[in-house]
């Protein structure tokens, strides 16, 4: 038994495929859906978003928006979504120097603060999820 995953961003069709279950990351935590699962909508929060697929696990790193589901379908509609194998990890790690150092310079408007904070927690985001990526690559799972 499976049900359709579709991950979409502003730009991109980012997934569709047919998967045995999905873990979305919501605002208040992690949200388990497998075939038949209530009809629901929710909003996301930035986070790791997994799928499992013929015994394989696979990731995406996701920021913000929201997810419809349906007994046989998900739609995920991210403001962005990485998936973990193609996220290059030393671009990710010089984002995150980039923005600590922004965040160290000193005075900033609100506007940029915030703005930096946010870059902050992307790269921390991308760079988690693609070293759990490499260090497990796909997952086996029963």
């Amino acid at each position: 038994m499976t049900l359709r995953l579709e991950i979409v961003t502003p730009e991109r069709l980012a997934y569709s495929d047919d998967v045995d279950m999905v873990l979305v990351p919501g605002i208040e935590g992690e949200l388990g859906i497998l075939p038949h699962h209530t009809p629901l909508a929710s909003l996301l929060g930035m986070g790791e978003l997994r799928f499992r697929k013929d015994g394989l696990e696979e990731a995406f790193a996701i920021v913000g928006g929201f997810v419809q589901v349906r007994p046989d379908k998900v739609v995920v509609m991210a403001e962005t979504a990485s998936l973990a194998a193609e996220i290059d990890l030393e671009k990710a790690q010089e984002a995150r120097r980039q923005a600590q150092r922004a965040l160290e310079t000193g005075f900033h408007e609100g506007a940029d603060l915030s703005a930096a904070r946010a870059e902050l927690q992307r790269t921390l985001l991308h760079i988690r999820v693609a070293e759990r990526h490499r260090r497990e690559g796909p997952r086996a799972r029963s």
